[in-house]
This record gives C-alpha cells, structure tokens and sequence, in this order.
C-alpha cells in the first residue's frame, strides 16, 4: 500500500510536465544513468557523481546537485542505502525545483545548502549562493549562452559572484526582521521557513537555479515558455567584438542591473561610447549618446570603485532635468546594489554642455552641485555628493571621494536603438555616394559619421 501510495505521488509530479517534457526528462535521465556506467552501482557515490561532472557544470554544483536529489525521500522505497539517484528521486526533483511553490523549493534547497538536516549558518548559505552564481556564469559560457558577451571582454566574474552573492544574502531576514550582517551573518542559524522566505523575496535564486538545472544538465531548455525567466537573464551584446575593449561590467553584474532594467529594455545592450575607444572628451561623450535612447552609464574612479546610473530616456543637451521615474543610479565594485527613485523630485537625469549660465556635465539625482552621480564638462572631473543619501535615488556616495577623478567611461544603449538614430547611422550621403566617399579617403579625409555608426553595423553578426 505504501508503494502504491508513493507511485501517486511521482505521477502527480510527473503529470506537472507535458508528454514532450517528460520524453525530455527521461532521455537526460538515462544519459546521467549511463554516463556513470554501471560501475555506479558498484562504486556507490563516486560513480554517481560522475554522471553529473560532464564538464557544463562545476564539480561543487554537481554534488549540491547530487545531495538535493538525494534527499528526496521516496516513502515505502529502502532507497536510503544505494548510492544510486532512483527515477523518482530525479523526476520530483525536477518538478519541485521547476513547477514547484517555495515550498516544494526549498526542502531541496536546505539540502543544497546543507547535507545536514536542521537550519544552516549564514556561512553555508553565501558558500551555496556564489557557487550557484559561479555555476550560472559557468553554465551560460559552456552552452555560449553569454550573447556576444565573453570572460575575455568583461571585468574578473571572480569578484562579481562575490559582490552579487553579498548583494542576494543582504536581504535574508530573521524572524524578527532583522539583518545580520558581516561576520554576524556568517555566524547566524537561518531555519528553513527565514530561507523559504528569503527564496521567496529574491527570485534570482530560483532562476539560477533553473538555469543551472536547464542548462547544465540540459533538460527543458528548448521549450520556450518555460524559458522566459532564463531568456533575458543576459542581454545580447553589440558593438564590443573585436575591439579590444574590456567592459566595466563583470557578467554577474550585467545580470543583476540588466534584471532591474523595464522589461522591454533587457533583451539587448550596444555600446554607444567607451573613453578607452572613443577618447577621453566630454563632447565626444555626448556626441556618441544623445537621441540614442534609453542607456546605462558606467564609470570608474581612480580608487577603482565603479557605479553609475540607467536613464531612462534619451539624453538630450538643454539647461532642464529630464527621464522619468524609472532612472536608477546603481554600485558594481565594492559592492552591488540599485537605487531606485524616492519620488522627493524629478531631478532624474540632467546633460548640459556649452552653456555660460547653467553647470555643464552629465549628472543625475540630487541638485546642482550635489548630484548623485556627476560627470564634469571639463573632462576627468565628477563628484558623488549624496550624504548622507542622495535626495533622488536615496543612493549613498557612490565614488571612494566625493570629489573623483574619472579613471573610464561607458554608455550601453538597452533595447532597441529608436528609428532616427538607426536610420540616420544606417544611410549616410557616403552610404548613397560611394564615389564622393572614394573622393574624400583619397583626400585624407577620415569619416566623422564611422565612429557614431561602428556598434550600428555589428546587428548583422550573429553572436
């Protein structure tokens, strides 16, 4: 009776998947069965693991994994003593971790976290937190999910899951509401209804891992409508490839700001403008970032603290405040974190240039002279004045010294670039005349209107 009882409970997990999802989850099954051969049953835990080592995911995820899997208890079934993952096991894994409520989630999780039952230290939970966040950047890389983005033309992923990792525990909560922090937090018991909670409140977690499950061990990852959350995990990058460049950005990083931009706006970055490329000039600046959109400015100082700021519209040069509620200025190094507007006023995103009465610069949130984030007209110079918050964006100082001096500069266009600025990059008078483009190279002149248009041409790559 308690066999029967228990197989009800594996069809219902299984009646959670359509017939081509449980075709799929079958085949992966059978792969992971066979990959570990059958010296799996002989060599118990050492041969099961191998199944999941196949090289998408790291080997710590693959036993986080394994120890979920294994927890799951199967009523009726002495599975306790094989080292083996029964089907059952694998299919009700799946369906929690996939379809399932926080719930479902998280007795696996705490698993995950923890092999021992009981509630896990702060410590166990940042470990498990970076190696998901590890396993995600790993993961997208291996199946070149990465969208034009690589390890090679972004900063050191290392210290990004870090910072995102202390980003994602900041907002664990005890029962009474309060948040440990630093060594405290390492050493506070979280039971699992904070974790549930936690889980609950963060959605980063679940979708990493169903990224992890998806794509590392490559089971429903096809099927569009369950993908939607890993879809715009990274947005497709243009306008990098072949320059050179290495972005401010780490791709733990682009992660966490691309999920905090509107939706319509994170399927797709393309770089307008890099100090490193287009020089360091506050004309160029502008030049290469007015009426192109919405877009993300991202700066770093001389201390090496970088932070910057998503504006929501497109710059446009002229004495008043501009964008609308949705700008936000945001941290990346020494830590991540987003500031969103307070609705005190409407000082949102402010570019002037060339004019004697007004301040000249880029700036966003707070006032004249105390802006959140400033970039100064005489090039090299900003300031983050914002104690002990910045009005606008409740943002704290976001350089090492209010006063800095800017070490890079990036602008990224989010979404689709709007029509005048494609169309006018797209059909040049030279586009319409080649002769007249001949004329000028052979009198030595350079194109002005290349540099505008470079990150314009690279749509046709197919990253």
């Amino acid at each position: 009776k308690m066999g029967n009882a228990e197989s009800n409970a594996y069809r219902n997990h299984l009646s959670r998947f359509l017939p081509e999802e449980q075709s799929d989850i079958d085949g992966v099954f059978d792969t992971l069965l066979g990959s570990s051969g059958s010296s799996g049953a002989k060599n118990g835990k050492a041969g099961k693991k191998t199944a999941y080592t196949r090289e998408p995911l790291p080997e710590q995820m693959t036993v986080r994994l394994y120890n979920g899997m294994k927890s799951i208890d199967l009523t009726g079934k002495s599975s306790g003593l094989s080292e083996q993952i029964a089907k059952e096991q694998f299919v009700v894994f799946m369906s929690n971790l996939l379809k399932g409520n926080a719930e479902e989630k998280i007795t696996i999780i705490m698993r995950m976290i923890s092999k021992a039952e009981g509630p896990v230290k702060g410590k166990q939970i940042q470990e498990f937190t970076e190696d998901l966040i590890t396993s995600v950047v790993h993961v997208l890389n291996y199946r070149k999910e990465l969208k034009g983005w690589n390890l090679e033309n972004t900063r050191d992923s290392v210290s990004g899951v870090k910072v995102l990792a202390s980003q994602l525990l900041s907002e664990l909560k005890l029962a009474d509401g309060t948040k440990p922090v630093g060594p405290q937090l390492m050493e506070t018991d979280f039971d699992q209804s904070v974790i549930e909670d936690w889980v609950y409140r963060v959605p980063q977690i679940s979708i990493f891992l169903s990224a992890v499950i998806r794509q590392g061990l490559h089971v429903l990852h096809s099927l569009p409508d369950q993908t939607k959350d890993i879809l715009n995990l990274v947005p497709s990058c243009k306008g990098i490839k072949g320059r050179g460049l290495v972005s401010l950005f780490d791709i733990p990083s682009i992660i966490y700001i691309n999920s905090h931009l509107p939706t319509e706006l994170q399927h797709k970055w393309q770089l307008l403008f890099s100090s490193r490329i287009h020089g360091e000039s506050f004309s160029q600046l502008c030049g290469h970032i007015v009426k192109k959109g919405p877009c993300i400015v991202i700066l770093k100082d001389l201390d090496g603290y970088i932070f910057g700021g998503f504006a929501s519209h497109s710059w446009e040069v002229k004495p008043q405040f501009q964008g609308d509620n949705r700008c936000f200025l945001f941290s990346v190094f020494p830590s991540l974190a987003v500031y969103t507007c307070t609705g005190y006023n409407d000082h949102y995103m402010y570019l002037n240039h060339g004019q004697q009465t007004m301040p000249n610069g880029l700036g966003m949130g707070g006032q004249h002279g105390y802006f959140g984030l400033w970039i100064d007209s005489d090039y090299g110079k900003g300031h983050s004045k914002a104690k002990p918050r910045c009005t606008t964006y409740n943002s704290p100082q976001l350089s090492a010294k209010d006063d800095f001096t800017l070490d890079a500069v990036e602008v990224w266009a989010v979404g689709d670039l709007p029509e005048s600025a494609g169309a006018k990059g797209k059909k040049s008078i030279l586009d319409v005349d080649p002769e007249a483009q001949a004329f000028l190279e052979m009198a030595g002149k350079t194109r002005q209107s290349e540099g505008l248009r470079e990150p314009i041409e690279e749509d046709d790559d197919d990253d």
